[in-house]
């Protein structure tokens, strides 16, 4: 007796495929939505991306171009100056002071700081017992979640001159951080409040590392240092570059250090405080959107620097 395998009713044979779903996966359409409900499906988030990123970059491009300021005839009827607020600042001295003062801060909290505090915190709590690792990530990651404002008031007690905790621990009574070491004083803070980010995402990279790998690399004498360049960081390479980008990008448009060093400590003044002193306090809203921009083109210029960097890596 002959068996017809195509006959639905017998086991193992394929169901039967409608037209309509043949025709949908040929257009593309996986999930089978159809065009005009995928577009209704993704418009909200366009609305947002447009609501929240372009139209703010729109405007900020805009009064760049503008002499726009808070109060005055300027403010009432602003008129159209072309480039010449980019000139400005350009070739401003406070500019160049705040920019270079603004890539000290992201080396030395971010780049390095942040990155060797919480590779360090992440590599010494592998190995500890649990309640330890516990308590230290709680209080790392009690440092990041707390306010702004209130992580600023915490340090700027711990700095005064007169009953700083700082200098009751080294006894050297009398001595104003901020005043005298505005800069320093801003790197150790943001690395205190960021550290947290690196440890986490560290921490999650060496978990993926074969212990295998490690334990054969400890048998052929290997020491620390070889472990971690021939073992781990080929391994964590992308987990670094990640942590990299994201922590640069925070740390250069970061406002928090203004709340300690003030308008009036320009030895130390960053690119975000300076353009806030610029359009607010100073009232010169197109050149504070000029220098904005130039913050953006920098943003986008750091982040495909790293784009470029993870594609050679993947090739």
């Amino acid at each position: 007796m002959r068996v017809d395998t195509a006959s639905p009713g017998v086991t193992g044979a394929p169901p039967p495929i409608s037209g309509r779903r043949v025709a949908l996966r040929d257009d593309g359409d996986v999930a089978g939505l159809g065009r005009p409900r995928a577009v209704a499906f993704a418009l909200p988030a366009l609305l947002i991306i447009g609501l929240f990123l372009i139209l703010p970059a729109l405007w900020t491009l805009w009064l760049g171009l503008t002499n726009y300021r808070l109060t005055g005839t300027a403010a009432a009827n602003p008129r159209y100056v072309g480039l010449e607020n980019y000139r400005r600042a350009l070739t401003d001295s406070t500019f160049r002071g705040a920019l270079w003062h603004t890539v000290l801060f992201v080396v030395g909290s971010a780049l390095i700081g942040q990155t060797f505090l919480g590779f360090s915190l992440a590599w010494m709590l592998r190995r500890v017992r649990r309640s330890v690792r516990s308590v230290v990530e709680f209080f790392v990651l009690l440092a990041w979640i707390v306010p702004s404002s209130v992580s600023s008031f915490l340090w700027f007690a711990l700095y005064d001159r007169r009953n700083g905790t700082l200098n009751a621990l080294l006894g050297t009574r009398g001595t104003a951080w901020l005043i005298e070491y505005p800069l320093w004083s801003i790197v150790v803070f943001n690395t205190w409040v960021g550290t947290a980010f690196s440890m986490l995402l560290y921490g999650s990279a060496l978990g993926s590392v074969p212990p295998s790998q490690l334990e054969s690399a400890r048998l052929a004498g290997a020491g620390v240092g070889s472990q971690l360049r021939d073992v781990i960081l080929p391994h964590i390479r992308g987990h670094v570059l990640t942590n990299t980008l994201l922590i640069t990008l925070w740390t250069f448009n970061v406002f928090t250090p203004y709340l300690l060093t003030g308008p009036a400590n320009r030895q130390a003044e960053i690119m975000a405080g300076f353009i806030y002193r610029t359009s607010l306090r100073g009232g010169e809203l197109g050149q504070g959107a000029a220098i904005s921009l130039i913050m953006i083109i920098i943003n986008l210029v750091i982040a495909l620097v790293y784009l470029r960097v993870l594609r050679e890596r993947r090739t």
